[in-house]
C-alpha cells in the first residue's frame, strides 16, 4: 500500500550510518523521515515525506551493489517518490572499480535520465569541494586519515579522476566560479552543460548556503547523488513552502548502556581513548579471533558483572599500522569479516542481557549489528553531532535506542556526551 503522505524523496544509502545521517538531515529540515533496513519484502504503509533505504553496498562486489541499489530504487519508485537521492559518504569512500560510479550510472538508466550531479560536500563536518577536489578540513582527501582506511583508502583528492574510471558517463565539473553566482548561475551553466548524453557533474561547494543554491539550481533533476550535506540543500528547497519543522522524536529508555566500536578511523581512535580514560573497556583482538579463541564468550563474561555502572565499551578499534599488519597476516576480507561477526554476536547478547541504549561506531560494523539484531526500520530522534542522530528501533520485540556513527564523525568525547542528547 502506498504511503499516505506525498513522498518527496526516496533515498538509497550505501551504508547504515550514512542512512541515519541523511535521515537526520531530512528530519531536521522538516521532512518526516524513516529509515528502512534493506529493501522491504512487503507492501507496508509508511507515513513519511522521505524514506531512506539503508543498504550495505559500499564495499560489496560491484555487480551485487548495483543490483541491490536498483532493487531499492524500484521499491521507492513504486511508492511515488518525486525525487531520488543516492547517498554515499562525504569522504567519497570507493575503490577504482566503484561502487559510486556504477550505481549512479545504473540509477540514471533505470529512471530514464542522462544527467546527475555528485556533491559529497558536508561543510558542517568540514568536507568541502573546490575545483573538483575534496577537502577534509584544510587537507586534501588523500592527505587526511582516509589515506589509511582499511577498506577504501583514498589516494586522490580529485573527484573527476576518482569517478572517471568508475563510470561510463562523461565526468564534468561545475566549478565554484559558477556556484558562487547562485541558483541562477547554476541554472544557466546547466543549459549548456547537459548535452543529452550520460553525464555526472562534480559540483564545488564550500558553505551550507552553496548547497541550498545547488539544490535550487538543479531542482529539475530527478536523481541527486552526494553526502548528507546535499540533502540539507535539497530539503531546504523542498520544505520552504511547507511550514515549520516538526518536533524531533523523543527517545530514551531506562536500561543498560554500551558502546561497540569497529571503526579504525582517526576520529574513532580518539573517541575510544577518551572513553577509556574514565570507563571500562574490552578490546577485541583480531589475531585472537583468527586463532579461534572464544573472544565473544570472554567479552560477554566480562560485561555480565559490569552492566549498569557506566556505559561499557567493547572495541576492535586499532591504529593504522596494526590494522595493516593484521590484513597482511590474515587478509583484508577475512579480518574484516571476523571482527563484524564477533561484534554482531556480542551486540546480540548484550541486548538479550538488558542493554537497550547502544552506540555503534563504523559503517560496516553498524550494518552487521543492525542486521544481527533483526532491526528493519528506524525512527529518527535527536541529533547528537552533525550527521549522527539517536534512532528508535525494535529487536525481537525489545525497544532499542541506537546511534550509528560513521567512523569519521563526532568530537573526541562523542561516546561520553552522546547520552545527554537522549
Amino acid at each position: 500500500m502506498a504511503a499516505t503522505r506525498k513522498l518527496f524523496v526516496g533515498c538509497v544509502a550505501d551504508d547504515f550510518t550514512g542512512a541515519t545521517d541523511v535521515a537526520n538531515i531530512f528530519a531536521r529540515g522538516g521532512l518526516r523521515a524513516t529509515v528502512l533496513i534493506g529493501v522491504p519484502n512487503d507492501d507496508r504503509e509508511i507515513d513519511a515525506d522521505a524514506i531512506v533505504v539503508a543498504l550495505k553496498t559500499r564495499t560489496m562486489a560491484t555487480q551485487a551493489a548495483v543490483e541491490e541499489s536498483l532493487a531499492a530504487l524500484r521499491w521507492l519508485r513504486g511508492r511515488g517518490a518525486a525525487k531520488f537521492f543516492f547517498k554515499y559518504c562525504s569522504t567519497f569512500d570507493s575503490t577504482p572499480e566503484g561502487n559510486i560510479g556504477p550505481v549512479a550510472d545504473a540509477m540514471l538508466a533505470e529512471i530514464g535520465e542522462t544527467f546527475t550531479i555528485a556533491c559529497p560536500a558536508f561543510p558542517a563536518n568540514a568536507r568541502t569541494v573546490y575545483k573538483g577536489n575534496l577537502f577534509v578540513g584544510d587537507l586534501p582527501l588523500n592527505e587526511s586519515g582516509m589515506r589509511n582506511h582499511p577498506l577504501t583508502p583514498m589516494m586522490d583528492a580529485n573527484l573527476l579522476r576518482v569517478l572517471g574510471p568508475q563510470s561510463k558517463a562523461e565526468i564534468s565539473c561545475c566549478y565554484y566560479d559558477t556556484v558562487k553566482l547562485g541558483a541562477s548561475g547554476i541554472g544557466e551553466w546547466l543549459t549548456t552543460a547537459d548535452k543529452g548524453a550520460p553525464q555526472i557533474a562534480v559540483v564545488d561547494a564550500i558553505t551550507d548556503a552553496d548547497l541550498i543554491e545547488i539544490a535550487i539550481g538543479f531542482k529539475d533533476l530527478k536523481l541527486f547523488t552526494g553526502a548528507s550535506g546535499l540533502a540539507y540543500g535539497l530539503t531546504h528547497y523542498l520544505v520552504r513552502d511547507q511550514g515549520r519543522p516538526e518536533a524531533p522524536l523523543a527517545l530514551g529508555r531506562e536500561g543498560y548502556r554500551a558502546v561497540i566500536s569497529g571503526s579504525c578511523s582517526f576520529a574513532t581512535n580518539g573517541q575510544v581513548a577518551a572513553m577509556l580514560a574514565d570507563h571500562e573497556g574490552f578490546r577485541i583482538d583480531v589475531a585472537s579471533l583468527a586463532e579461534g579463541r572464544d573472544v565473544v564468550g570472554e567479552a560477554i563474561e566480562w560485561s555480565s558483572g559490569r552492566l549498569g555502572r557506566k556505559p561499557l565499551l567493547i572495541y576492535a578499534t586499532a591504529q593504522p599500522d596494526e590494522v595493516k599488519a593484521n590484513q597482511r597476516r590474515i587478509g583484508v576480507s577475512i579480518s574484516g569479516d571476523l571482527v563484524e561477526k564477533a561484534l554482531s554476536e556480542i551486540a546480540r547478547k548484550l541486548v538479550e542481557n538488558g542493554v537497550n541504549e547502544l552506540i555503534v561506531a563504523g559503517g560496516e560494523t553498524s550494518g552487521a549489528i543492525v542486521k544481527s539484531l533483526g532491526v528493519d526500520q528506524l525512527a529518527v530522534g535527536n541529533e547528537i553531532a552533525p550527521g549522527v542522530p539517536w534512532v528508535g528501533a525494535t529487536s525481537n520485540g525489545r525497544p532499542l535506542t541506537l546511534a550509528l556513527k560513521s567512523g569519521n564523525f563526532g568530537g573526541p568525547r562523542f561516546f561520553i556526551d552522546a547520552w545527554d542528547r537522549l
